[in-house]
């Protein structure tokens, strides 16, 4: 379907649903909120966790989550398509068929391969169709270092893990470097086979859940409102530092985005 002029863009997210508020579904709904768009979101699994780490998990049906998609496909404009966690082969065939319908829409993919608590959601089997059926319809990667070395074992270093991932068919791929060693957080985005930027941010205090949720939501409801990738990515990256620098901890394990700082500063 359809339709111009709409008032609002609408962003289509496949993700899990985490009860403790800080990750998943709702992370990318308030991130996509904070950008002035639409969430429609499809959920692929249901999560068992808290605020350090994920208990366990029942994945969706890969029949239902293309029914859920299809549904709102037939009803509304999709202006950008997010994909999170995923986590059977079963779910990544079922976006895959989606992607393949729609292959005029965005597709913004955050590849949740583990929790921040260092359970792994993903084993080699899913892995392999994430890069074979994903990459090549995904026009920004947003992995992190740890995520980028999953995804292209293969290579020596980050530049090269980057070089496989634009290879393997992504358009834009930015490897977030909140996990190396370094004095200030360094996120690296390639596109045509190069380094096209290097971005620096104060390391924070601490650790983030659903960190990487708010900024490829960031990047998809950017790109929903109409800025080209390089802006969107950059804008992001801006609004969830914001957002990680304004978290809490109301939890006992990690912190928690304020991904509706802007709420607050407005009613000051």
């Amino acid at each position: 379907m359809t339709q111009q002029n709409s008032p609002v863009p609408v962003v289509m997210v496949f993700s899990g649903n985490d009860p403790s508020g800080g990750a998943g579904i709702q992370a990318d709904i308030e991130a996509l909120i904070s950008h002035g768009c639409h969430t429609t979101p499809v959920i692929t699994t249901l999560t068992i966790q808290d605020t350090q780490d994920v208990i366990g998990y029942t994945p969706i049906d890969g029949g239902l989550i293309a029914e859920q998609a299809r549904a709102v496909l037939e009803d509304m404009p999709i202006s950008v398509f997010k994909l999170g966690l995923l986590p059977s082969t079963d779910a990544v065939e079922a976006v895959h068929s989606i992607l393949q319908d729609y292959p005029e829409i965005p597709v913004v993919m955050d590849p949740v391969l583990a929790s921040g608590g260092g359970t792994m959601l993903a084993d080699d089997e899913i892995i392999e169709a994430m890069t074979v059926l994903l990459l090549p319809q995904t026009t920004v990667l947003t992995p992190n270092s740890r995520e980028a070395r999953l995804l292209a074992p293969e290579a020596d270093s980050l530049d090269a893990c980057a070089m496989a991932l634009l290879e393997k068919g992504s358009e834009f791929v930015l490897i977030t470097g909140s996990h190396e060693n370094t004095p200030h957080v360094e996120n690296r985005l390639y596109t045509n086979n190069r380094l096209l930027e290097t971005f620096s941010w104060d390391r924070l205090d601490g650790s983030f859940h659903g960190s990487g949720c708010t900024l490829a939501s960031s990047i998809a409801g950017l790109l929903a409102q109409g800025l080209e990738p390089f802006s969107a990515i950059h804008e992001a990256q801006e609004y969830t530092w914001q957002a990680l620098a304004e978290g809490y901890r109301i939890g006992m394990g990690q912190q928690l985005p304020n991904r509706l700082f802007w709420a607050r500063d407005e009613q000051e």
